[in-house]
């Protein structure tokens, strides 16, 4: 029987580059940064850099965690190439987290009040007014799941039932002023995401043996991947 688990957890679905070191489910050590096209320069040294932290060498890694998506395209096959590198090299199993979902367990424990009736909305940006988004309730169970959709200031009202509507993350912050008045609807800004945040969602994972086929294993893009050309100055 081990004694201690150590997971590799990568985040690269959003603007935030993010790796963590789980230990039994709880995060030892991080290291992130929020800015635009961190991910393919900055990834391997995080990786490097939080093992150091962590005093935790390759070798005694046991698996390897990767958020899976929805989110952006080229983040996701960036994440998603180094960790199955990593799970080749080591000869380690690979655990895919949904990333709304670690979302929703990253944001609930940080919330000020517990509110039953609440419904929370991890979004992500997916451009416009359209996000990648879910909904769950306080008791961290899907309610919705993952969609791509249209947000305009009527996007809650036919399915509301006395809830309130908590949305959060890089999707949502858009919304502020749209929902500026509704008292049904509430915007979190500020929220971003975190490989810390599913470190209970992984080890529960490794415990079940839930691993994915490093070979075959794909992405979770929700959306097909359209190339634009810049516009002409």
């Amino acid at each position: 029987m081990i004694d201690n688990i150590y997971i590799l957890q990568i985040e690269t679905a959003t603007p935030v580059c993010s790796v963590a070191i789980g230990k039994n489910g709880e995060t030892i050590a991080k290291i992130e940064a929020d800015a635009p096209n961190l991910h393919a320069s900055h990834l391997t040294l995080f990786i490097e850099q939080v093992l150091d932290t962590a005093a935790v060498t390759r070798e005694s890694l046991h698996a390897v965690a990767i958020s899976m998506g929805p989110g952006s395209y080229t983040g996701l096959r960036i994440g998603v190439s180094t960790a199955k590198g990593l799970c080749y090299a080591l000869d380690i199993p690979l655990i895919a987290v949904n990333t709304l979902e670690a979302m929703v367990h990253g944001f609930v424990p940080q919330k000020t009040a517990s509110d039953e009736t609440s419904i929370y909305v991890p979004m992500i940006d997916a451009r416009r007014m359209e996000v990648y988004m879910a909904q769950y309730n306080a008791k961290l169970q899907g309610v919705e799941h993952t969609v791509a959709r249209i947000i305009d200031n009527q996007a809650f009202a036919d399915e509301n039932k006395g809830q309130k509507y908590i949305l959060f993350g890089s999707g949502a912050d858009k919304f502020e002023a749209l929902f500026d008045e509704n008292e049904t609807v509430q915007v979190k800004v500020g929220f971003r995401n975190s490989a810390s945040f599913f470190d209970k969602l992984a080890f529960q994972k490794f415990q079940q043996g839930l691993f994915e086929d490093v070979v075959y294993f794909e992405p979770y893009y929700l959306k097909d991947f359209i190339a634009t050309t810049p516009k002409k100055r």
